[in-house]
This record gives C-alpha cells, sequence and structure tokens, in this order.
C-alpha cells in the first residue's frame, strides 16, 4: 500500500510539472554569442589618465558636450561613488544574470530566427526607473541601480508598486519586454479591448521567452495584488461589459486599467486592493484563452488583429 501510495504521489507531479511546463521548449542547440560590458565598472573606477580609454570603449555614451572635466566631477562625487557601491554589492558577478539573458535570448532566437543579440552595456542612470532597459537593435542598455532591492534605502521614497519591480529578479523581465516591444507588429487599435489584447500578446510572448519565470514576476503584481486579480477575474469582466467599457475609445481608460499604478480605477469602496494596470493582466488572460483554444505560432498571434484573437478566444472568466 505504501509503495501504491508513494506510486501516485509520484504519478501526480509528473502530471503537474508537465502541465506547469508546457511552454518550456529545448533551446540547448540554439546558439547565441552576445559581449557584456561593464560602462559602471569602467567609467567609475576610471581616473585622469584612464578615462581617454573610457571614452573610446563607449564613443555613444560621450556626446561632445560632456568635457573630461564634468565626466570626472561625476565619478569623484561622493553620492554617485555612494550608488556604485551599493550596485557593485549586489552586480559585481554580473554571470548569474547573464545566464539568464542568455537563456532569454535563446529563447527568442528560437522563434525568430534572425534576430541578432545586442551587446549588453551596465550602467547607472541615478534611480530612472522609467529608462530601466533601453533596446536599440545592437545596443541593449541596463540600469543595474534600479534592480537592488525592493527594501534597499535608495528606494525609500518610491510608490511600492514601482519598488516592487526593483529587484534582480525583475531584470530579465524589463529585458524581455523592452525586446518584445521592438518585435510587436505597428496597429491602429482605439477600443479599449484592442488595448488589452495588444498588452496580452506582449505578455503572452514573456510566457514563451521566460517559461521559468513567475507570472507574478511577468506581471509585476505584488503578491496580494496578483491573489485579487484571480479571485475576482469574473468581477473585472462583467464591470467591463455592463458600462459598455471593452468597445470605448475614450483614452481615460488607459490610465485607469492599462497604465502601470497603485491600483486600478474602478470607482469602487475596495478599488485600493487591486493591482494597477488590471487591463493588462485581463488582456493576458484573453490571449491564453485564444491560445488554448487555436493552434496559431506566437508570430502568427503577433501579426493577427486584435479583434480576430478576442473573437476565436473563447475567452470565459473564472468564477
Amino acid at each position: 500500500m505504501r509503495f501504491l501510495f508513494a506510486f501516485f504521489i509520484v504519478l501526480n507531479l509528473f502530471f503537474s510539472c508537465s502541465n506547469k511546463n508546457d511552454s518550456k521548449i529545448d533551446v540547448s542547440k540554439v546558439n547565441v554569442d552576445f559581449v557584456v560590458k561593464r560602462y559602471d565598472i569602467d567609467l567609475y573606477t576610471a581616473t585622469k589618465e584612464t578615462l581617454p580609454k573610457v571614452k573610446e570603449k563607449y564613443p555613444y555614451l560621450f556626446p561632445k558636450e560632456f568635457t573630461d572635466s564634468l565626466s570626472l566631477s561625476k565619478i569623484n562625487d561622493q553620492q554617485e561613488q555612494e550608488l556604485f557601491s551599493e550596485t557593485q554589492k549586489v552586480f559585481k558577478d554580473f554571470l548569474p544574470v547573464q545566464e539568464q539573458i542568455s537563456s532569454l535570448f535563446k529563447h527568442i532566437k528560437y522563434y525568430n530566427a534572425k534576430f541578432k543579440e545586442p551587446t549588453i552595456v551596465t550602467m547607472l542612470t541615478n534611480i530612472e526607473y522609467d529608462s530601466r532597459v533601453i533596446y536599440a537593435d545592437s545596443l541593449l542598455l541596463i540600469s543595474l541601480d534600479v534592480y537592488l532591492g525592493k527594501n534597499h534605502s535608495f528606494y525609500g521614497d518610491y510608490p511600492k508598486y514601482i519598488k516592487e519591480n526593483n529587484t534582480k529578479e525583475h531584470l530579465v523581465v524589463d529585458v524581455a519586454k523592452a525586446i518584445i516591444d521592438k518585435q510587436m507588429y505597428p496597429h491602429n487599435t482605439r477600443s479599449f479591448i484592442g488595448k488589452m489584447i495588444i498588452e496580452g500578446k506582449k505578455m503572452y510572448a514573456l510566457d514563451i521567452y521566460l517559461p521559468s519565470v513567475s507570472n507574478k514576476e511577468k506581471i509585476g503584481f505584488a503578491q496580494e495584488k496578483l491573489n485579487w486579480a484571480e479571485a475576482n477575474e469574473e468581477e473585472i469582466w462583467t464591470y467591463f461589459i455592463d458600462r459598455k467599457l471593452l468597445f470605448s475609445t475614450n483614452t481615460k481608460l488607459n490610465k485607469r486599467f492599462l497604465e502601470n499604478a497603485p491600483f486600478s480605477k474602478f470607482y469602487m469602496e475596495q478599488d485600493n486592493l487591486s493591482p494597477g494596470k488590471i487591463g493588462v493582466w485581463v488582456g493576458w488572460q484573453i490571449v491564453k484563452a485564444h491560445m488554448k483554444h487555436n493552434d496559431v505560432s506566437l508570430q502568427e498571434l503577433l501579426k493577427m488583429s486584435e479583434e480576430e484573437v478576442f473573437n476565436k478566444s473563447k475567452y470565459k472568466p473564472k468564477r
């Protein structure tokens, strides 16, 4: 009996793991080749004598009006050095993050053979959280000082929903998002449902490119906010339908339900329990429902009109 009991537990775990890893593929034979340049280290350890070599290595980061005296003043500034020191505590060894990015690149290349791995440049931007990652085809700039941990003292005055993603674990998600944004096809969608599905397509691409990353990390919600979204999916959908929001072109809905915020604005008593950008989360559920019922590739999905995705999704929110 004990053997049979253990057997069924193992069998159950096997099928549970199988269900969780449906989107996982073997990328071991996909070759990627990219360089990581530590501009943060090269700059903040530079001297008057070595600065010319740094400028030669990173010409795109030194505009003509940025004189050597300005550069040296920045390098020697006490607060700048403190920021560099704190960043080094987290990212002196960049190899673990590099391996995550390598896996990401392999998945992207598996689905997009023409993808060319960019050169990665790590830097400090005085915590410009709106410019965490900048992707420009051949270059990918990463602001490391935005990922020191959500409880770091440098972020003391930042809103909780912003600090939630100021973690080392979220870095690869932001890298993936920056690349996905460039892969999206042009669209002229003005309806709320269309905008939700566009964001849902991006989230589904994250599922494909980062199969080992949790849903919480991908959507960037605090766990209690994600729990709220999952528990209230039907009520959210009913709210959108009852108020005839799905096909509305009112741009005020962007701030209420699609843009990053501390909570979504239903104008109800318990709004503060909800996560911001709940429309992104709903769009994600719609696209996942579509992919469950339709045999299409990622590239085909990205090309499809939002109307077609919605009509073929057979989306029914969980009760």
